[in-house]
């Protein structure tokens, strides 16, 4: 059984490029004069500090516009898992409705709004010596390799991981490993955390010519602002490659570059299309797990405010 918690909060998804920021940032601003906004980070890459320019996290001025949680809360050596994240979220969701100010979570990681939601299977925690062996038979034989392993062992969760899913197939075998159940077992039990009952849900939408004319602009924005120097001061760190951060969207390219395998204008091109296919992603998700979410179209943040104002109102 999932128990829910009625909150004052809005939700609003989106893929990335689609204006969630803004869209979030002028909602609370006009909800100043009805006790205030908190915004609440619901995005993964932006949950770590180190990439700013290149997660598109909100400037620190505009962070300074209206208080701001889950930013850059996380240094890039380390991992939160979705279940961390929503721990926090909802810390964060309670301490702003006890000081009278509207949640307002925005993101587009999908999996975030679906833990915070619909609750999470209730996992044991995975002892750390687990986690390191795992990770060791993965350096060892390969995605592929463990992918079987994880078939032979959970089919119904092999079945939906792509075998370079790297992080997803670990996580199921460190979940068998450590509880003795297979990880579809324990996500189809009726046993979840506490799942939140927003006031308004919303997923941003805008035609697909848009979207990709918005990715184009901000990438090359974010190279002009220095993104380059970013992740060459991430790359300084010598991180384990596999961390969230290192996987950050852009990366990998800006990676190449400076590697002297790409030149600027090719590095510029191959971040741009990573970022596409990083949008379709999420829209494929959006829309098949997220339903019951209203769609508004992203073009204009002033009628999407006021529309989400006039609702709430």
């Amino acid at each position: 059984m999932t128990y829910f918690m009625r909150s004052r909060a809005i939700l609003i998804a989106g893929p990335t490029a689609s204006g969630k920021s803004a869209v979030a940032l002028a909602l609370a601003e006009r909800l100043e004069g009805r006790g205030g906004a908190v915004i609440v980070n619901a995005d993964s890459q932006q949950l770590y500090r180190d990439l700013r320019i290149l997660t598109a996290r909100p400037s620190a001025a505009d962070e300074a516009r209206v208080p701001h949680r889950l930013y850059g809360a996380r240094d890039a050596a380390e991992r939160c898992s979705v279940a961390a994240w929503c721990d926090l979220a909802q810390r964060a969701i309670a301490e702003a409705e006890a000081a009278g100010r509207v949640p307002i979570v925005v993101g587009g990681t999908g999996l975030y709004f679906r833990a915070l939601t619909e609750g999470l299977s209730a996992i044991p925690a995975i002892p750390d010596a687990i986690r390191a062996a795992a990770r060791a038979r993965l350096d060892a034989i390969g995605p592929v390799a463990l992918h079987r392993e994880l078939a032979a062992r959970d089919p119904v969760t092999a079945e939906r991981l792509e075998p370079g899913d790297r992080q997803r197939i670990v996580r199921a075998l460190e979940v068998i490993e450590a509880t003795g159940r297979p990880l579809s077992s324990w996500q189809a039990s009726s046993e979840r955390s506490q799942g939140l009952a927003a006031q308004l849900a919303v997923v941003l939408v805008l035609a697909r010519a848009a979207l990709h004319a918005r990715i184009a602009a901000r990438f090359a924005a974010m190279i002009d602002n220095g993104a380059i120097d970013e992740v060459r001061a991430l790359l300084a760190r010598g991180l384990d490659p596999t961390l969230p951060a290192m996987k950050a969207v852009g990366v990998e390219a800006l990676q190449a570059y400076l590697a002297g395998k790409l030149d600027r204008v090719a590095a510029i091109a191959a971040g741009q299309a990573a970022t596409r296919q990083y949008a379709k992603r999420q829209m494929t998700w959006f829309r098949h797990q997220m339903q019951g979410w209203r769609a508004v179209g992203a073009q204009q943040t002033e009628r999407i405010v006021h529309e989400i104002f006039s609702f709430i109102c």
